[in-house]
């Protein structure tokens, strides 16, 4: 039995609004416009799956006055691209997005402070030399969720995968917000991820564009300027269409890309049920007013379960995340360029290593505030980074180890970028560059992975790597040697002592160790005893050692 489905598109200022699709026969279907700008029709359609489009006098001012051109559903759940269509399900007389059951809503995830997050780009997640895929998707995540939570993953962080064009890419492009990437799978795919993480306490964050969306994103035909500025804010930062959160409708009492996002944020946590977002390009998004409308809408629409909303900015502003910034956490770019010359062998400078531990001296209040790591999409791996300085092999294995501690000890979220646990070594690149699990078979690599799987076991089972306290009890600037120790109020304890230097400090001298008796050493999986407040040890170069 058919039912009246609705079909609706916001264009307040357009003449005229048709549809067409696999059940007009060919012929258009007129919409009629409303006092609220959408134009609506009802179609008498049976349950099934049917492709439709719009076409619309457009106001964009590129083409002709009202122009007719064909757009598709800017809130489609579902695109057809090979007939640049959207798809709408029905069942039951009513549109869906898909018929999947959730199975595991009721399990318990990590906060915010406990997160340890792995970036990853769903297209070149899966690989290996016997990989037949021309691109990962998301069944390849679902089938690698064991080997993360085995590592101590606890959040993924999804590079975007809502609908961008072209064969491979990012998906900072964005064109269809509402529509999972088909190349990536299908709404089923993500929803299955999703829960499988969740049915093993991994949180899911979606990396989103809302400062610009592609060229041609459909919002763009429509009525350019109605949603998006003509002109970009800086020419020498601009990646596409800039959305225009400072145009305001007077007559329907409304900004009109604020309500696109704000909708758009509303549906993917309510649909996919995910756990966060980080939004790019925050710095050149501006508006935090709005920003910190978003936070607050996604987290409590999330309660009571926990939500993070991180921002990319850069250059880095703590604020935005401290008492009355917009963000729960930003991405700490500063972490990564002043660490790196550090493992690469430039001059040692204590203060900016200080600084790198405790992010109370950056800026950050919070643990949860600043993100920290080696790498991310935006740069090459951490051993790639090592050997265009000219170090390779097992020193560039040793130097990764020493960036995973400081990573994992220091105040904040650690972040590792796909691979990087076992030292990855494909360079930045749009091209496809599918990860090669294989290395997981050489002995340095999976050692390198075993470190990483040990450091963020020690970091979840120690309390005090989550809370905002640093104290640097031991600090020599000529030996380029630094001990910290990061505690809770409850006797949690670890300390970390660097030796950043290339030379092997013998019988090296450590006083006013914060207390005498017996430690663990964790890296090397040994007992020392401190007496008089203080420890000789053998400082290898460029190593740490952990105690516990």
């Amino acid at each position: 039995m058919a039912n009246s489905i609705e079909f609706k598109l916001f264009a307040p200022y357009n003449n005229s609004v048709v549809l067409t699709g696999s059940f007009t026969e060919g012929q258009d279907i007129p919409l009629e416009k409303g006092d609220d700008g959408y134009f609506r029709t009802q179609v008498d359609l049976d349950d099934g799956q049917y492709d439709y489009k719009f076409r619309v006098q457009s106001k964009s001012f590129f083409l002709e006055p009202d122009e007719w051109i064909e757009v598709i559903d800017p809130k489609a759940k579902h695109i057809d691209e090979s007939h640049q269509t959207a798809v709408i399900h029905i069942k039951d007389g009513l549109p869906i997005v898909d018929n999947y059951a959730w199975q595991h809503d009721d399990q318990g995830l990590p906060q915010n402070d406990e997160l340890i997050i792995y970036e990853i780009l769903v297209s070149d997640f899966s690989g290996g030399e016997d990989d037949p895929n021309p691109r990962g998707r998301l069944e390849h995540i679902v089938g690698k969720l064991d080997y993360l939570s085995d590592l101590g993953i606890n959040a993924i962080e999804l590079m975007p995968i809502q609908a961008f064009p072209g064969e491979h890419g990012w998906g900072y492009n964005t064109h269809h917000y509402y529509t999972v990437e088909p190349s990536y799978g299908t709404s089923q795919d993500l929803k299955h991820l999703v829960d499988e993480c969740h049915a093993r306490g991994i949180r899911v964050i979606l990396d989103i564009i809302l400062n610009h969306s592609g060229s041609e994103a459909p919002l763009t035909k429509i009525d350019y300027t109605y949603w998006y500025r003509r002109d970009p804010k800086n020419p020498d930062q601009n990646w596409g269409p800039e959305f225009d959160y400072d145009h305001y409708d007077d007559h329907l009492d409304l900004c009109p890309a604020r309500e696109f996002v704000k909708d758009l944020l509303h549906f993917w946590v309510a649909e996919y049920h995910i756990d966060g977002f980080r939004f790019d390009a925050v710095s050149q998004m501006g508006h935090f007013d709005f920003l910190g409308q978003l936070t607050d809408q996604t987290s409590t629409q999330a309660q009571p379960k926990p939500f993070y909303n991180i921002g990319e900015l850069i250059p880095e502003s703590p604020d935005a995340t401290n008492l009355d910034g917009p963000l729960d956490g930003c991405w700490r770019d500063g972490f990564l360029h002043q660490i790196r010359p550090l493992l690469w062998g430039d001059e040692t400078d204590i203060e900016t290593l200080k600084e790198l531990v405790d992010a109370k001296r950056a800026g950050y209040l919070g643990v949860v505030n600043a993100i920290n790591y080696l790498s991310n999409h935006d740069h090459d791996r951490i051993m790639v980074q090592l050997a265009n300085h000219g170090v390779f092999d097992e020193a560039a294995f040793k130097r990764a180890k020493l960036g995973a501690v400081l990573v994992m000890t220091a105040m904040g979220v650690p972040l590792i970028w796909m691979g990087e646990e076992f030292g990855a070594y494909q360079p930045k690149t749009l091209e496809p560059a599918k990860i090669n699990w294989s290395l997981l078979t050489n002995d340095r690599n999976r050692d390198l992975m075993e470190h990483y799987r040990g450091l963020i076991h020690l970091r979840k089972d120690t309390h005090a790597l989550r809370t905002e306290n640093v104290e640097f009890f031991h600090i020599d600037p000529e030996g380029k040697v630094l001990a910290y120790i990061r505690w809770n109020d409850g006797g949690s304890r670890v300390i970390v002592v660097i030796n950043f230097s290339d030379h092997y400090r013998a019988d090296y001298k450590i006083c006013d160790f914060p207390s005498d008796g017996t430690w663990h050493e964790w890296i090397g999986d040994y007992d020392i005893e401190v007496h008089d407040g203080v420890w000789i040890t053998d400082l290898p170069e460029y190593e740490a050692k952990v105690l516990v």
